[in-house]
């Protein structure tokens, strides 16, 4: 089973809820993750790995993402586009791209996940195992903020558990999957399914072959704000692979037409956007400003991200916040522990929010 005999499927239709308000102007694959769309540094991993066709499952503003990548030669790979009218689930949205497939083994990936694991090995291991489907397995340190996915010493999936405080084992599910086709059609069509209560539950209890590949590769979830910029900083870092990514690894990537005064302080995996502004003396650690955003002198910026065209007034201090679109940071603001702020808002000099959204 060669990669390019496998279909590439990724989900791309939610709505980002969690990251809010950021996900208000673009859907969150396609957000700008260390200087380029989310999506295309998984992209760039399917590439690497040999697949050569792509099915994006839509939904949410859809024709964003056909807008940026057309056809997919831009990026090497031929893509098409499956629309779904109404919210189908995980197993739905998988079994509403059936009639785009063209091979037997397919390849499905959340379209959320930053990862690192060797994906031609995950296809090894479902060929190896003649598995109906095979689930990309991650060991993490701490099981219990996940539903976790215990094997036998062949491999084989003996349960899917929901959150427990106390976890039988450290692997969970990292939202990369191989199916062989057939299990895909057979998945009930035109309604909401479930692919990790409903279908994989089902296949176990009729004797399937379902297999884990496990690892520990490079792994997260990029739903949160906080998991969004600490993905970001991995990639600007070299700690998350990709090879899509712009230059060499390092504290910081300031991408072309942005304005960055020599005396700022640039750390901890930090993406100055196209166009933006960093002004006299402002630190930003672990910070992500989108396109035209503007931090001006003084200012300080830790793991927060910046919307599209809003400013950090003179002297404010944002901390693990999310500013929306063209939103106006006062001077001397302070914006601390989870503050968001929504796109066009105005917070006035000196204010200071914890923890909620204005």
């Amino acid at each position: 089973m060669a990669p390019q005999e496998t279909d590439a499927v990724i989900l791309v239709g939610g709505k980002g809820t969690r990251l809010r308000p950021l996900t208000m102007s673009a859907p969150k694959p396609m957000l700008p993750t260390a200087g380029l769309p989310f999506l295309a540094h998984l992209l760039s991993r399917i590439r690497a790995a040999g697949m050569q066709h792509v099915v994006l499952g839509t939904s949410f503003e859809a024709q964003v993402f056909s807008d940026y990548f057309g056809d997919g030669s831009s990026v090497g790979l031929e893509i098409e586009y499956v629309h779904e009218v109404q919210p189908l689930g995980t197993g739905g949205g998988i079994r509403n791209v059936a009639s785009a497939l063209r091979h037997d083994t397919v390849m499905v990936f959340n379209g959320d996940v930053l990862g690192g694991t060797d994906l031609r090995k995950v296809l090894d291991t479902h060929r190896a195992n003649r598995a109906d489907v095979t689930l990309h397995l991650v060991q993490v340190s701490d099981a219990r903020a996940f539903g976790c996915v215990p094997t036998d010493d062949d491999g084989r999936v003996t349960a899917f558990l929901e959150k427990t405080p106390d976890p039988p084992t450290n692997q969970i599910n990292a939202g990369c999957y191989v199916f062989n086709r057939e299990i895909i059609e057979a998945i009930p069509a035109g309604r909401a399914v479930s692919v990790e209560r409903e279908i994989f539950p089902a296949l176990l209890n009729d004797g399937a072959r379902v297999f884990g590949h496990v690892d520990s590769a490079y792994w997260r979830d990029m739903g949160t704000p906080e998991d969004f910029v600490r993905g970001s900083a991995d990639l600007v870092r070299g700690i998350a692979p990709s090879a899509a990514l712009p230059g060499t690894p390092g504290e910081s990537l300031v991408l072309p037409g942005a304005r960055v005064d020599p005396t700022a302080m640039l750390v901890g995996g930090t993406v100055v956007g196209r166009d933006a502004v960093v002004g006299a003396g402002a630190r930003l650690d672990g910070a992500v400003l989108f396109d035209g955003a503007v931090v001006d002198a003084g200012a300080v910026v830790e793991r927060s991200i910046v919307g599209f065209g809003a400013r950090i007034g003179a002297r404010a201090l944002v901390r693990d916040g999310v500013i929306g679109d063209d939103a106006v940071i006062g001077v001397r603001c302070e914006l601390l522990r989870g503050a968001r702020v929504w796109p066009k808002v105005e917070i006035p000099e000196g204010g200071i929010r914890f923890s909620t959204d204005v």
